[in-house]
């Protein structure tokens, strides 16, 4: 277990690392910058790092280390969670990014800023990862190493059924991402780390269920058994399809492209009071008076 000991204090030292970044950025930029740029190179490359050396640990663990699938579920849960509660707000996601903008709470700029970060992000994380492997700190990363250049897709299915896996992933965490976008974090947080986790766990043997393109790009692209097409349909396109079902299912527009609602018929809050016709025959009498006004009869002696 000393291998695995070595890893949480890895996954510790990426996120203390990047909080201070985070800390350092909030200090010298300003709000606008340190929001789109170093907020989101920050968790990408927080993500980035963290989820290589998970994944190194899925590959290696089970026959190198002696540990179950349940020890790997485990940290997943425990390191989204982190990345929940230290991200302030980064998404670390281009899908999240672009649902953001077709939603009208992010312009054009600040939506290419972030992916631009978030690229930049995921290319250091993987140099960083990629540095401390050389080390050779445990047997698992001396294996990592030696297999590195050879390692295959994660693409275990049909190139079809693999794009559809990644974009209904993607289609049931955008939907409980919308659902829980107003929550307060302590509720979203184990939610979205929870949806993760059981994601992860249903389509992993699949595709490796990354359903985030920047996460996919750093672990598996590089990786020989599919072209590099086959990764953008089913890394790519499939999570930013998933993504758009969700938003249409959620919505039933795309606020950025219609106005009008497709799928759902909005009612008004407010019902409107039925008017009321009096119809006055002669020798009708009134019913009640005015309110303060007063009577012209008599009385009489």
């Amino acid at each position: 277990m000393a291998g695995l000991n070595v890893s949480i204090a890895f996954f510790f030292l990426v996120v203390g690392v990047c909080q201070a970044l985070r800390q350092l950025s909030k200090r010298l930029l300003s709000p606008g910058v340190y929001g789109c740029l170093a907020r989101e190179l920050a968790g990408s490359l927080q993500l980035c790092a963290s989820c290589l050396e998970l994944r190194m640990l899925v590959e290696i663990g089970p026959w190198g280390g002696g540990f179950g699938p349940d020890v790997v579920l485990t940290l997943l849960f425990l390191l989204f969670a982190v990345h929940g509660a230290s991200f302030d707000g980064a998404s670390a996601n281009p899908t999240v990014c672009l649902q953001e903008f077709l939603l009208l709470e992010s312009n054009l700029a600040a939506t290419a800023t972030k992916l631009l970060a978030q690229g930049a992000g995921m290319g250091t994380g993987w140099a960083v990862t990629k540095l401390y492997w050389s080390w050779e700190l445990t047997h698992f990363h001396l294996i990592q190493n030696l297999i590195a250049s050879e390692c295959s897709s994660s693409i275990h299915t049909s190139l079809h059924h693999a794009a559809f896996v990644e974009g209904t992933c993607s289609f049931f965490f955008h939907l409980v991402l919308l659902k829980l976008r107003q929550s307060h974090p302590m509720y979203q947080v184990p939610m979205l780390a929870a949806t993760v986790t059981f994601l992860t766990y249903t389509a992993g043997p699949f595709t490796g269920a990354f359903f985030n393109p920047v996460l996919a790009t750093a672990t598996t692209f590089h990786c020989s058994g599919s072209s590099f097409w086959d990764y953008v349909w089913v890394y790519w396109l499939g999570p930013l399809a998933g993504m758009l079902a969700a938003l249409l299912l959620y919505q039933g527009n795309i606020p950025r492209l219609f106005q009008k609602n497709l799928l759902y018929s909005q009612k008004s809050k407010y019902k409107t009071p039925k008017a009321r016709v009096a119809v006055h025959t002669e020798g009708d009498k009134p019913q009640q008076k005015r309110k303060g006004e007063k009577s012209n009869s008599e009385p009489r002696a």
